[in-house]
């Protein structure tokens, strides 16, 4: 991987774009010509903002890294050591170079860009926001760098981090009192990611994330291109909440509503709440939503289900693939840490090798992880668990990229003792 000087850029990190303001209220008079109330009153569908606020724009706040004089595009290595145990090293998302700009991530050939989306505004239970953060520290027992190999317990000596360009590519501006205002932000910067050639995965976050991330990548492969495979007790398609558009139990109403992903695409695995009820599953028909209850899981197992819906994104001829997981698929047990947690779930002996098996045999565009809430688990199981599922997505993708498409692959020389591997 191509990197950039960290001495150039450490000189210059504090360069933002125009007109970003650090105490713009401070440069006029903050006295409204009506009240907030009156304003307010006036027209109930909208949020006033102070219109010569310049910080209201959150797209002012990215770093412009044409703007710095003498840097060098490309990834920057700011960890002081070639690896280490977990302990060690500034937090990354695992401990990978850091890109900030769309230019690093062309000129640093990157593959996969990790960036953080730290909202819980679309969701009754904050706390979803402190995951990407906390998810950087996510792995108590963990090796990095060139310190000790590692290898998968199943698959064998497949790492992901040494198959592809990775990069933390930090996280996306979030407006910490407005849903709406922060998807905007969002989806500039997974479009960034995808237009650099490079495959965005998003750490949330509530799902309200979904609708920006989904549409970045549609945005750039085209309506109707892009299959979406969705791990979530829940169906995420009511269609309003409180008059709002956009929640973490809507992103998949607005997608299908507005043609992003026909429904045909949609492929829910493992639902198991009150939502859908009998009117929602009558939408879903009507929308060819390809879904799989936990009862059709236990009775049939994982690994059926897994081949039809394998079998059946095949049949659709769609080439890309996006997985959307929502971490409150799987049994609270798990990983009690969610955002909308669902006794009677999944257990991660089934979901790690479905999204091992998905990654490996698909093409995957985008990849997303939200709904860890790691401020209401007082222990590390979630964050766990959550990296985890993220290292099993992306050895899938490693296992493609070495030729490896079985979904159900287990490499010889970890079979079982007795089967002649040498």
């Amino acid at each position: 991987m191509k990197t950039a000087s960290l001495s150039l850029f450490g000189a210059t990190i504090l360069g933002l774009s125009a007109p970003y303001q650090a105490y713009a209220a401070d440069e006029f008079d903050t006295k409204t010509e009506k009240t907030v109330i009156d304003m307010m009153r006036e027209s109930p569908d909208s949020i006033p903002l102070e219109p010569r606020d310049p910080n209201r724009d959150l797209l002012n706040f990215y770093v412009d890294c044409e703007n710095i004089e003498g840097r060098e595009p490309g990834p920057i290595n700011i960890q002081s050591t070639a690896g280490g145990y977990a302990q060690l090293g500034i937090p990354t998302f695992f401990r990978q170079p850091v890109a900030v700009c769309p230019q690093d991530l062309v000129a640093g050939e990157v593959d996969i860009a990790i960036m953080g989306a730290p909202i819980d505004l679309g969701t009754a239970q904050r706390g979803t926001s402190y995951a990407p953060g906390l998810i950087r520290v996510g792995e108590p027992l963990a090796f990095w760098g060139d310190f000790i190999p590692n290898a998968h317990p199943t698959v064998g000596d497949i790492d992901p981090m040494r198959i592809f360009n990775v990069v933390d590519y930090g996280d996306a501006v979030i407006d910490p009192f407005s849903n709406e205002r922060s998807i905007l932000s969002v989806h500039h910067r997974v479009t960034g990611i995808v237009e650099a050639g490079a495959v965005p995965f998003v750490v949330g976050g509530d799902h309200s994330l979904m609708y920006p991330d989904v549409v970045a990548v549609t945005d750039f492969y085209g309506k109707g291109k892009v299959a979406v495979v969705h791990f979530d007790a829940h169906y995420d398609a009511t269609a309003l909440a409180f008059g709002h558009y956009l929640t973490h139990g809507g992103p998949v109403r607005r997608l299908i509503d507005e043609g992003h992903v026909p429904g045909e695409l949609f492929w829910q695995i493992g639902l198991n709440s009150a939502k859908p009820d009998g009117k929602d599953l009558t939408w879903m028909r009507q929308n060819n939503i390809r879904f799989r209850y936990m009862h059709e899981i236990d009775r049939k197992g994982w690994r059926e289900v897994l081949t039809e819906v394998l079998e059946e994104v095949a049949a659709s001829g769609i080439e890309n693939v996006y997985i959307s997981l929502d971490t409150d698929v799987l049994e609270p047990a798990f990983a009690p840490g969610m955002g909308t947690p669902e006794p009677g779930g999944m257990t991660i002996r089934e979901l790690f090798p479905m999204l091992r098996g998905i990654a490996a045999a698909t093409n995957v565009v985008g990849l997303e992880i939200v709904e860890v809430n790691p401020i209401v688990d007082t222990t590390y199981r979630s964050r766990q668990v959550a990296v985890r599922a993220m290292r099993e997505m992306l050895t899938g993708m490693a296992m493609r990229k070495q030729g490896i498409t079985d979904p159900f692959y287990v490499d010889p020389l970890w079979g079982e003792w007795d089967n002649g591997a040498q």
